[in-house]
């Protein structure tokens, strides 16, 4: 292996080259001498036609053509490799030009291939970590004008009453307190909004920490699947669950993680068909807890159900009418994932179902 390594080595390439190129300038030398002595042996030129000048033209000539064979004989032999540095050349300027993303072509097993893979490493690296950055700018662009968009509407009503109020037109006392009801649920609504907003943000920075414990899922869920059932009821909902009797550990942030469940929970009082079931199961498949959560609907929020989780997607006229801010799953998705987890929804025949996996202890 040791000995493949140096025969694959730029360095013996180029001594061997060096070898051969000096093999070939010897042998010229020799050429050149044995016609200068056959034609001195064949009296075609003795000593009193060679004077010093023309001796001293005739070794230069002679050591020239010697040297310019060894210079051709390694040029020929290093042709390629030549070629090649140049071809790596080229492509790391038009890399530092903004051509992310380039590769170059790998030829031979020596050092000269090996820089180039490491070259490409990076090429593909920085391209990857730029498309990065771009999009986390995109990002932020769009955050910055949906974030404008979603605080701008219930301040724009807010100001609107307050002026109403403030300069007295309204005409009884029933218009007064509708006004000052309306202003109170956008108030709300913006309140809600900011802290959706500062929760994702907050969740989002890299160096968000989880208060981790060690806890029976299956008992955090029953405490709380409990404490909704009056809110079901009242919505002539009825909860059907498949449950494991045994305890399924886990290890979560209890505060986020309730979070989570309490989101798809309201999601499902919300956009359920009424009255109709919701079906609650949970389950240990491989190394993960599964929870999942369906409830019937009239129609598909979205055909991918998978936007839900995007940042301030609320679906079509009917769920933007219930007033959701579009941060909830994607603040859902963010704590499961920062958990190990992963979420998704999925829609068949009328039912849409959330569901949640949690890794096991």
């Amino acid at each position: 292996m040791k000995f493949k390594r140096m025969k694959n080595s730029l360095l013996v390439k180029l001594l061997a080259a060096v070898a051969v190129s000096f093999l070939v300038a010897i042998v010229v030398m020799t050429v050149i001498s044995q016609i200068i002595l056959h034609l001195y042996n064949v009296k075609f030129l003795t000593t009193e036609d060679i004077g010093v000048t023309t001796y001293n033209v005739l070794v230069f000539l002679i050591f020239s053509f010697v040297i310019l064979s060894f210079i051709l004989t390694f040029l020929a032999i290093t042709r390629n490799k030549l070629i090649y540095i140049k071809h790596i050349t080229e492509s790391i300027n038009e890399m530092a030009n903004g051509k992310l993303g380039l590769t170059i072509d790998m030829k031979g097993n020596d050092e000269l291939s090996r820089l180039a893979e490491n070259i490409n490493s990076m090429s593909k690296e920085l391209a990857n970590k730029f498309e990065y950055e771009r999009q986390l700018e995109l990002a932020k662009n769009e955050l910055i004008t949906n974030v404008s968009h979603d605080l701008r509407s219930p301040l724009t009503s807010i100001i609107g009453y307050l002026d109403l109020l403030r300069k007295g037109e309204y005409s009884n006392p029933n218009q007064l307190n509708e006004y000052l009801h309306t202003s109170y649920s956008k108030s709300k609504r913006l309140e809600t909004l900011i802290n959706e907003l500062f929760e994702y943000t907050r969740l989002s920075s890299p160096d968000v920490k989880l208060d981790i414990t060690e806890v029976n899922l299956m008992d955090v869920l029953e405490q709380l699947i409990g404490e909704y059932i009056p809110m079901f009821e009242k919505q002539k909902l009825t909860i059907i669950k498949t449950t494991p009797d045994e305890e399924i550990p886990v290890a979560m942030d209890i505060e986020k993680m309730i979070r989570v469940y309490e989101n798809l929970l309201m999601n499902a009082i919300k956009y359920s068909v009424k009255p109709s079931e919701i079906h609650i199961n949970v389950e240990t498949l491989g190394s993960m807890a599964v929870m999942k959560i369906a409830n019937r609907v009239d129609t598909p929020p979205v055909h991918d159900m998978n936007k839900l989780f995007e940042r301030f997607y609320i679906g079509d006229k009917a769920r933007r009418n219930n007033q959701g801010t579009g941060l909830g799953l994607a603040i859902s998705r963010r704590i499961v994932e920062l958990h190990g987890g992963d979420i998704r929804a999925r829609y068949k025949d009328g039912w849409i179902t959330f569901i949640v996996e949690h890794p096991l202890l």
